[in-house]
């Protein structure tokens, strides 16, 4: 049996995502190897990162300010808005350099088995941007292309076109199954030059 708190820092690590047993017991040996220095810093870090980020009031991106820098930002296109289920989506379709519009993120995905539905969603506050900024002319639906990610597209994609915006979804160059976070940067980039009507 390994010390109780080695022990309590292999629960803690296997709470992350995309970590088992074998990579928390990797990690947790690296973080007890380096410095003291260094490891202060990665506390320092985390801690930082708690105490300044939160959620744009507008599009619930993660920012250090209210309304984030994306959101303000005169450069990008406010006719456009892609819909993404988490914060890391913004991450990735910005690194395309494709995307010039601006971002709503969801907060997951319709998941009616899992009690997910549009009410958890920020389904409403992306209504309500529509509404208050007529300007809008067409709303990308990013949402991951697996099942649920599908629903959402479709259920929006109804609500949306009530309101006479122009719905497109990304092309299916991404493979089914798969998160956002994942693909790389030539296929986000194509799927976002192909996205279509729906």
């Amino acid at each position: 049996m390994p010390p109780a708190s080695f022990a309590r820092l292999l629960v803690e690590l296997e709470r992350l995502p995309g970590i088992g047993p074998k990579s928390a017991r990797r990690i947790a040996h690296h973080l007890l190897a380096v410095s003291a220095e260094e490891s202060e810093r990665l506390v320092s870090a985390l801690q930082s990162a708690r105490a300044n980020l939160s959620f744009c009031s507008v599009c619930h991106a993660m920012t250090e300010t209210d309304p984030c820098e994306i959101c303000t930002d005169p450069a990008r296109d406010e006719h456009l808005i892609a819909v993404v289920e988490n914060p890391p989506d913004v991450e990735v379709l910005e690194r395309t350099r494709e995307f010039r519009g601006r971002y709503h993120v969801l907060g997951g995905a319709l998941a009616p088995l899992r009690g997910i539905g549009p009410d958890d969603l920020s389904v409403g506050s992306l209504l309500e941007r529509l509404r208050d900024a007529p300007v809008v002319t067409e709303v990308v639906i990013a949402t991951n292309p697996n099942v649920e990610g599908e629903a959402t597209a479709l259920y929006l994609a109804k609500k949306l076109k009530e309101r006479g915006v122009r719905v497109t979804r990304l092309a299916f160059g991404l493979p089914v199954g798969a998160a956002l976070e994942y693909a790389d940067d030539i296929t986000l980039a194509r799927s976002l030059a192909g996205r279509r009507e729906i």
